[in-house]
């Protein structure tokens, strides 16, 4: 576990000063969300595909276990190996332990948030081991030193431009930004790296309980090249990724792209049940999957929190969130951001490294509206609020606060005098059309005017008839 509050406040409020950043986020944001509606509105059984999608996931994750040990049974009567890590660390010593075993000095890598979570690469460079992404948006973020500011578009803060002048630094190649060439010059440089790797690592987006398979849904060829040129594959899933049956994958399939991208279906969906057989013309000689727990199993066990186990990763919630619109993911301060990641980061981390998170949000619910398997994300933001306070993580002036509030409404005689103090300190203080200056509040936002007169007075005067 990290230590140290995520300062999300100072980060947002750095975010915010940067024009560029804020325009490419608004951008990229607003394009997404407008090929989700065009793609949705393609389907109009599109709210039973959510109600079965929640379904599904509920009956998975109410019995988990279950599930999780039919998956390793598959696996291993298809040839594959499993591996159960606790914790992060444990799993990215595993993967260090495989690559060492082959004696690979360099491991190619698709796309995982899974991976980041567990600070794989830092792990692979310690032991002297090249991570190499090959993911697009990855490649640029591993090439400008960051970690990703959006779920399913890690580079989705940077302007072509931007991505331009990194290529040329970085690569020594001519400037352009053109998105074509740009991804011609990471192909060419990637090539070689793909055909000189023995391991593969992969995430997981799916794994089906019934037949042992693993599911990757990716919109580049990088992803197959993974998990098939080298010897040795090994995918990183969550617990939560497990789903009962193959038919239920049909379900998640029509809803994770057109949630995501705003695709039909994404480019490539690969199918893994087992390493190379004997007939199958390419495939890793062997396949380990290695399953995470990393405090996956205390959600699980927090009724108000398990829900959030349902998520698919789609990145929807980050592309409709406002706060997100306007900070970016970085902000966040962890692998997670946006409304889930303000779910999971205070869960997966600690209340007391990301009580601020659960305030980075307005409260709308346009996350839990557009998320395809119906968390009830900003329930679960109140939630974690409630936990803020009742733990007293929260800030003692605002304890002090909410004390008086609390105690002036009890009270209709304080509170009566409270209002017409009020009304005088506004008349003293206020600009015209504007409400009281409140230190801290009105930094941000205005306080709203007072009524002239209370709902009190104009009841004893019958002006409300």
């Amino acid at each position: 576990m990290s230590s140290g509050t995520i300062p999300f406040k100072n980060l947002a409020r750095k975010n915010l000063a940067d024009v560029q950043l804020r325009g490419n986020l608004l951008r990229a944001t607003q394009h997404s969300l407008a090929a989700r509606a065009s793609a949705v509105s393609e389907v109009p059984e599109w709210e039973l595909l959510r109600t079965a999608a929640h379904a599904i996931k509920k009956e998975a994750v109410d019995h988990l276990a279950t599930y999780l040990e039919q998956f390793e049974a598959q696996v291993q009567a298809s040839g594959g190996h499993v591996f159960w890590a606790q914790t992060g660390r444990q799993a990215a010593e595993h993967v260090v332990a495989i690559c060492g075993h082959h004696q690979a000095t360099l491991a190619i890598k698709a796309k995982s948030m899974t991976s980041e979570e567990i600070g794989l690469n830092q792990a692979l460079l310690e032991a002297g081991i090249e991570p190499v992404e090959t993911d697009l948006g990855e490649y640029i973020i591993q090439l400008a030193g960051e970690t990703p500011s959006h779920i399913t578009a890690p580079a989705l803060h940077k302007s072509r431009a931007q991505i331009g002048k990194l290529f040329q630094e970085k690569l020594g190649c001519s400037y352009t930004d053109d998105p074509q060439k740009l991804t011609q010059i990471a192909r060419s440089r990637l090539r070689e790296k793909f055909l000189q790797a023995s391991v593969g690592i992969s995430g997981v987006n799916f794994a089906v309980a019934e037949t042992g398979s693993i599911v990757l849904i990716t919109n580049e060829g990088n992803g197959r090249m993974c998990t098939t040129l080298p010897r040795v594959h090994i995918a990183l899933m969550g617990i939560e990724k497990i789903i009962p049956t193959f038919d239920d994958l049909q379900i998640f399939l029509r809803l994770l792209a057109r949630s995501s991208t705003g695709q039909r279906l994404t480019s490539y969906v690969s199918i893994i049940s087992g390493p190379r057989k004997t007939a199958d013309f390419d495939g890793p000689e062997e396949l380990h999957v290695i399953i995470l727990d990393n405090e996956r199993t205390s959600i699980l066990a927090h009724p108000h929190m398990r829900e959030s186990l349902f998520c698919i990763r789609c990145g929807a919630c980050l592309n409709t969130c406002p706060v997100y619109q306007r900070v970016g993911g970085h902000a966040y301060g962890w692998v997670y951001p946006g409304p889930i990641g303000a779910v999971l980061t205070p869960e997966m981390q600690g209340l007391t490294r990301g009580r601020e998170l659960p305030y980075a949000s307005s409260l709308c619910g346009s996350c839990s509206a557009v998320c395809p398997v119906k968390i009830n994300i900003h329930h679960m933001l109140l939630w974690l609020r409630k936990s803020v306070v009742d733990s007293r993580r929260s800030p003692w002036t605002e304890r002090l606060i909410i004390r008086i509030f609390a105690a002036v409404m009890k009270r209709p005689r304080l509170y009566r005098s409270s209002a017409r103090l009020a009304r005088l300190l506004e008349k003293l203080f206020a600009k015209r059309g504007k409400g009281l200056p409140v230190p801290g509040w009105s930094l941000h936002r205005d306080f709203p005017p007072l009524a002239k007169q209370s709902f009190h007075d104009l009841w004893k005067q019958g002006g409300l008839s």
